[in-house]
């Protein structure tokens, strides 16, 4: 494995075994990684060590690959715990994504807490993971759902978010990275001071757990959630994390096996935490492929993930306006708040246009709305192109963006 400090993209593409591929003549240059981030081979090993060598449930048998499978699946969980800086492994629930842990706690600790006429506050930047289960547990208790707005940089308006705590509410659920506009969001600060207005609060770090240190004990948050995908990991992977106070009292989200303690037949005891939140076999090869890509990227250090995508992101900022003269960048103008997300139309061409376009010179980026459709509305904008960077990009992948949009600008452009 190609360890390099300060991170070095182009040796890190060593570890990757789609950067031997060609595209239409050349390497990929994947700039989708707010999407889901490339698997490092590491990740694929130790999923087929699983599949291959010890493919047996876990916490069933007690026969040796039995064990073997236990041991590996609550390593995995011990492994995302110290990524966290959790204090107590068993304060991991192993979920598939971030969408479900979020609709785990609003199912959960929500039906059971929010009562009619409780306030729940958001914001305006959230993805749709992070908004439709609170508009549904809303609907459902006759509870007031409230939204932080954003200024024309993408930054929460601090003001208006400290006037919706006067109201206070009982859980404040917020993003600490956009995934739609790349805005680094105060996390630490607007816990605090949801904290002071008696909330509880959730933070989605699905885009800030891959690009910069996540501590749950330096946050002060009471639950926090991630996806694998985005984070070296594979699908079907991911946790919540929650205070154990608050998973102790929290009833169970689904029934049947592994989750229970006793059953009769007319009532049942449930398992301690997390094993009671988490029911049925689980996808045991994508927790130790998560544990695997964990391990990878914490030897790397999040802090050179950090300052390498600042760089790609000054770099972009400088570059992409000099050369493509329609394109219009949304979010933060400078890398102090800004994660590796560059989001932007061009004056005459479609965003899915662009993509397609891009694709043709082997340039991968998103187009659409990516889960943020009340961002957009707020943008003014239907859709958007996205480029996003990783431990795996370089400044040349950002020269041949440039160059790509360039063409594009030029087919699109007005004619004389």
């Amino acid at each position: 494995m190609a360890i390099v400090r300060p991170l070095d993209p182009v040796a890190l593409r060593a570890d990757f075994a789609i950067f031997e591929r060609e595209f239409r003549g050349r390497q990929l240059a994947y700039l989708d990684s707010a999407a889901t981030s490339l698997k490092p081979r590491v990740v694929a090993e130790a999923m087929s060590g699983y599949l291959n060598n010890y493919s047996a449930n876990v916490h069933r048998g007690i026969y040796e690959i039995g064990e073997e499978a236990t041991a590996a699946y609550e390593a995995a969980r011990a492994t995302i715990a110290a990524f966290l800086g959790a204090r107590d492994a068993h304060e991991i629930v192993m979920v598939r994504n971030a969408t479900e842990a979020i609709n785990l706690v609003a199912y959960s600790w929500g039906r059971k807490n929010i009562k009619q006429a409780d306030t729940i506050v958001t914001t305006e930047m959230e993805h749709h993971s992070n908004l439709v289960p609170w508009q549904m547990l809303a609907q459902e208790k006759d509870a007031d759902l409230e939204f932080v707005p954003f200024d024309d940089e993408g930054r929460l308006l601090q003001d208006s978010y400290e006037v919706l705590l006067r109201t206070h509410p009982k859980l404040v659920a917020f993003t600490a990275v956009s995934n739609g506009i790349g805005t680094i969001n105060p996390t630490a600060e607007m816990v605090r001071m949801a904290h002071e207005a008696g909330a509880l609060v959730l933070v989605d770090a699905a885009q800030a757990a891959p690009h910069e240190p996540v501590n749950v004990q330096e946050l002060d948050c009471d639950f926090l959630v991630f996806s694998g995908h985005k984070t070296l990991g594979p699908p079907g992977s991911g946790a919540l994390w929650a205070r154990r106070s608050i998973l102790d009292e929290m009833p169970p989200f689904m029934g049947g096996g592994e989750m229970i303690r006793e059953v009769k037949l007319r009532h049942s005891t449930f398992n301690e935490v997390p094993y009671r939140f988490e029911a049925g076999t689980p996808d045991v090869s994508a927790a130790i492929g998560l544990g695997a890509a964990l391990d990878y990227l914490s030897n790397i250090g999040l802090e050179h993930v950090r300052a390498h995508e600042k760089d790609l992101v000054d770099y972009a900022l400088a570059v992409l306006p000099e050369r493509v003269p329609t394109i219009r960048i949304h979010g933060p103008h400078t890398s102090a708040d800004r994660a590796g997300i560059i989001t932007f139309n061009l004056a005459d061409a479609h965003p899915h246009d662009v993509a397609t376009l891009l694709d043709r010179e082997a340039v991968a980026v998103r187009a659409g709305h990516h889960c943020t459709m009340p961002l957009h509305q707020r943008l003014g904008e239907e859709a958007s192109a996205r480029a996003s960077f990783y431990i795996y990009t370089d400044r040349d992948d950002i020269d041949r963006l440039a160059e790509a949009l360039n063409k594009v600008e030029r087919l699109f452009g007005p004619r004389n």
